[in-house]
This record gives C-alpha cells, sequence and structure tokens, in this order.
C-alpha cells in the first residue's frame, strides 16, 4: 500500500472508530424513552425536510433498509409520530411529515442528545479542530455528490 492509501485507510478506520464509540455511548444514555436511536434518526431527518417526503427521499438520509425504513415508518404511524401526506402532483405518490406529537418528541429527546453530542465533541478538542473537521467532512460529503 503506498502512503497516501494507507493513510487514507487509516484516516478512514479512524473516523469509525469514533462513530462506533459515540454512537454507544450516544446509546447508553438515558435519554431515549420510549424512542429508539434509529427512531429518532427518521424523526430528525423528517424535521430537517423543507415540506412532507416521499419514503425514498427519507431513506437516502437514514442507516436503514428500505424494508427496515417501512416497517419503522409504519410503526411511528401507528403511535402517532409521523403522518402519511398525499402528493399534489401525483396521487400515487405517498408523503412522510412529523406530527405534533412527533415534532414535541423529536424537540424533547433532540435536546438532550445535542447536550451529549457537545459534550462528547468538545472534551478533547477546541473549536479551532471542530471547524477544522466540519470543513473536511463537507468537502468530502461535496466531492461524494459529484461522484455519485
Amino acid at each position: 500500500m503506498t502512503g497516501r492509501a494507507r493513510l487514507a485507510n487509516d484516516a478512514w478506520e479512524s473516523l469509525l472508530t469514533v462513530h462506533a464509540a459515540f454512537m454507544k455511548s450516544f446509546a447508553a444514555a438515558p435519554i431515549w424513552g420510549d424512542v429508539s436511536m434509529k427512531e429518532y434518526d427518521v424523526l430528525y431527518a423528517l424535521t430537517k425536510a423543507d415540506a412532507p417526503v416521499r419514503i425514498t427521499d427519507l431513506h437516502r438520509r437514514v442507516l436503514l433498509s428500505q424494508p427496515a425504513l417501512s416497517r419503522m415508518v409504519d410503526r411511528l404511524v401507528e403511535r402517532g409520530l409521523v403522518e402519511r401526506c398525499e402528493d399534489a402532483g401525483d396521487r400515487r405518490v405517498v408523503r412522510l411529515a412529523l406530527t405534533e406529537a412527533g415534532r414535541s418528541r423529536q424537540r424533547e429527546v433532540g435536546a438532550a442528545h445535542a447536550r451529549d453530542v457537545t459534550t462528547a465533541m468538545t472534551t478533547s478538542v477546541g473549536d479551532p479542530d471542530l471547524e477544522e473537521l466540519l470543513r473536511i467532512t463537507r468537502t468530502l460529503l461535496g466531492s461524494k455528490e459529484k461522484v455519485s
């Protein structure tokens, strides 16, 4: 392996290791209540959308398979956290949006999760490092979008 390839792979492994460690810590936090982390991820993704989204668009934003996401959406609809909406342009399409209960639950869990993320991300590094990390990840996401 060349020096650049080794560096790239070491950086990738380090990124995944940090992600796994943080996710385990976040999962252990007593903030989730009746919403799992994966369900919260769906609620959060819907919060970030400007309008109701198709399930295929939601699938791009969460780390779940399409069948698992469909089942989860069904459960969230049954619990009154997500609603299905008709698409004005195509009646065959179903769009998804948060209900008021879903938006409220996302805000409640989100505030606690944001505190946990802040603690995890600021314990060992300062603002200049966080700014550099943000710049790098945005650059990587930008390059991925150009390749896809």
